[in-house]
């Protein structure tokens, strides 16, 4: 399916609209969350699932996923005791 649409400013961004048969036949609805990327001089929209691991989200900022050790906060204080 082909359609036209246009770039148009949207504050200080440019925004496009999506036709609803579009969004029905790519199986999107409104707040879903889509990764943008630019392929061969292309803008490539993927529908992304918005629920990821705790090891993805930890891989997007940069870091490592490793275990964590128990930090001793000193002596138990007031009513403290399990």
């Amino acid at each position: 399916m082909t359609n036209l649409t246009q770039v148009r400013t949207w504050g200080n961004s440019q925004g496009i609209r999506l036709p609803h048969e579009i969004l029905k036949e790519a199986k999107i609805k409104s707040n879903d969350f889509l990764e943008i990327e630019v392929v061969n001089k292309k803008i490539v929209l993927k529908k992304r699932n918005q629920h990821r691991t705790l090891a993805e989200r930890i891989a997007e900022a940069g870091g490592t996923l490793e275990p964590v050790c128990e930090y001793d906060w000193g002596e138990l204080e007031g009513r403290e005791v399990w």
